[in-house]
């Protein structure tokens, strides 16, 4: 007798015995005021089903003339062997489960010219591979299988023990979670083995399935739902990566994550490479060393065709998912726009979308109660009315993570009103920031030695510019996408151009992920980029930036994070412009000059309470 069928025949025995106790009544899930409560039942982590498999995609990502194959794993209540039940999906594909390799030593030196050749870079070694792994991974698990549903995780391709090439973005990683999906809902096959194999099948499942995840692992479930596939009825993303060009480039300039000085896409895809080894040599001749160095153009930073295949804001109207998003005000790793312009583009095309922002930095899930409510009412019917709720949920200033966030009607705030606002001689010092426009020039010199933290700090400095509002008498709360327009000169054909938004005195404690207590929001733009720079909103200008005449004044409008923000009173709100930030941007020699002309200078804040609302902050 095989341990699998000896094994079924024992939950069978069990499953009988707790029918009989129960007077044949079968187990299911039970939903209180909206939500899927842990049932007694199901709640037995060794009387779980655990099976693994790999199912069959649409593509051929390493060129061997097969169809790749997912490892999935699959952990289900033993009701779906022993009562016919079946269930609704909880689902996380990731790339991580099989490990990583981050040695920071094999970061690009971000020490150089900007729009020069980047110096070379060493790829590192590839994550150690693990033929021996029996599953994929374990999170979810134990808050949604006691509840009553199945909860299900894949390796993305190219890792752990997936078949395939890692792309980092584009159609494979949209492609593979969508064959998950299909194999739960009966249309992909499922087998028991990397190649051959027998076929399994999900007769268990309902064929509803949500997807959730953080960082990469959130990126993966708007990319499962841009394909539009039946079945992933509602995702909740937790810090998603919605653009690589987002995440790796600002507004035509190269631009790094938070915390991780010098990665670019090339880093990304030795750090997840953890597939079997004979796939190494075809993948990185034909992704790493092909198709990025042909692409992702780290000399000139510009937007491309490249890029635009992995920018999910171009392929949202696949969306049919009701999607969660989750983000943290003072994510500077993965930053806070690539959850905003996905929920704005969705609440526009009319897909059910909801935002919860929260104070910390990378990651950060909604409270339980809001992802119960959600996964409630789309996986299982659940009349909850979360399709009712206010737009915007947002975890206040000093609460704890475990605290009453608060409701609006959307983001932004419906009462959020542009505020315009302007710099005024004096900004080596402290120049004014207010509704009066200001004349002549002011010029800085770039010097990336000091971080911003210092200029914000300094009383004084050749090497910013900083204005700022009177004292606040009251809280200014400000809700949605500040927008700059900065008129200026370079003494070099090239420069960065960083812009923070800062509360004075500044706070340099670290919060969040390589965020400063004092940091609003902060901006970057290659002003190498200015034709493409007219309006602000999403940047994706294929035309290439080029080079400045030094001396020529040149316009810029471009967008900085979007946020909630609450600035108490006692502090002013200021507007510093610097040249290069030694914290995200390449690192050139000292000594560019960048002159502003503050008569065409000019920041666009969007206020709660519009002018009115600045007023009353201001005790006018």
């Amino acid at each position: 007798m095989s341990r699998r069928y000896a094994a079924a025949l024992v939950l069978l025995a069990v499953g009988a015995l707790d029918a009989a106790a129960q007077g044949s009544a079968k187990t299911v899930p039970v939903f209180t005021n909206g939500q899927a409560q842990v049932v007694p039942g199901f709640a037995d982590p060794a009387l779980w089903i655990k099976e693994r498999l790999w199912v069959e995609t649409e593509f051929d990502s390493d060129g061997d003339g097969r169809k790749d194959r997912m490892h999935v794993d699959v952990t289900r209540p033993r009701q779906t062997e022993t009562e016919g039940l079946k269930v609704a999906v909880i689902y996380e594909s990731s790339p991580y489960f099989a490990g990583t390799s981050g040695d920071r030593k094999y970061l690009w030196d971000v020490k150089q010219e900007v729009g020069a050749v980047p110096p070379p870079r060493t790829n590192q070694p590839p994550p150690p591979f693990k033929p021996d792994r029996t599953a994929v991974g374990n999170s979810e698990i134990n808050n949604w299988v006691p509840r009553g549903f199945a909860v299900v995780h894949s390796e993305a391709p190219g890792t752990g023990l997936s078949q395939g090439c890692p792309t980092v973005g584009g159609m494979p990683e949209e492609y593979a979670p969508k064959a998950v999906i299909d194999w739960l809902n009966g249309r992909a096959r499922g087998y028991t083995a990397r190649t051959g194999g027998d076929e399994v099948k999900a007769t268990w499942s309902t064929g509803k399935v949500g997807m959730t995840g953080t960082s990469y692992n959130g990126t993966i479930p708007l990319a499962a739902a841009t394909t539009g596939v039946d079945g992933l009825e509602a995702i909740i993303p937790i810090a998603p990566n919605t653009s690589y060009y987002h995440y790796y480039r600002s507004n035509g300039l190269v631009r790094h994550p938070g915390d991780w000085l010098g990665e670019d896409i090339d880093f990304l895809y030795d750090f997840i490479f953890s597939g079997a080894p004979e796939l190494h040599e075809v993948c990185n001749k034909t992704i790493r060393d092909g198709l990025y160095v042909a692409g992702r153009d780290r000399q000139h930073g510009d937007y491309n065709d490249f890029w635009a295949e992995r920018d999910l804001l171009n392929k949202v109207k696949g969306v049919k998912a009701a999607t969660l998003l989750a983000h943290g005000e003072n994510d500077w790793n993965v930053v806070p726009e690539h959850s905003v312009r996905i929920f704005e583009a969705l609440r526009k095309q009319g897909t059910p979308a909801q935002l919860y922002l929260h104070q910390g930095g990378h990651g950060g899930p909604p409270p339980m109660e809001m992802r119960n409510k959600w996964f409630s009412r789309y996986l299982y019917g659940v009349d909850n009315g979360v399709e009712h709720a206010p737009r915007l949920v947002v975890m206040r200033e000093g609460q704890p993570r475990n605290g009453m966030p608060t409701a609006y009607d959307d983001f932004p705030n419906p009462e959020s009103r542009a505020v315009t606002l302007h710099p005024a001689a004096g900004g080596n010092g402290v120049g004014p920031l207010s509704a009066e426009k200001g004349n002549g020039t002011e010029t800085l010199v770039d010097n990336v030695s000091f971080s911003g933290a210092a200029l914000s700090s300094a009383d004084s400095s050749p090497h910013r510019l900083l204005y700022a509002t009177p004292v606040l008498t009251d809280t200014l709360h400000w809700s949605g996408t500040p927008r700059v327009t900065i008129r200026l000169s370079s003494s070099k054909p090239a420069a960065n151009l960083s812009v923070w938004l800062v509360t004075l005195p500044f706070d340099s404690t670290k919060i969040g992920s390589d965020g400063l207590v004092g940091v609003q929001s902060r901006g970057w733009a290659d002003p190498q980029n200015h034709e493409s720079l007219t309006k602000g909103g999403n940047y994706n200008s294929k035309r290439p930036g080029e080079p400045l005449e030094p001396g020529k004044f040149y316009d810029l409008t471009f967008d900085l994070q979007p946020g909630d923000r609450m600035i108490a009173p006692g502090k002013q709100f200021g507007l510093l412009i610097m040249s290069s930030d030694r914290t995200f941007t390449l690192w050139p020699q000292p000594g560019t000059q960048l002159t502003v002309d503050l008569s065409r200078t000019v920041l666009s804040l969007p206020v709660v309470g519009g002018d009115a609302g600045l007023k009353r902050a201001l005790g006018k």
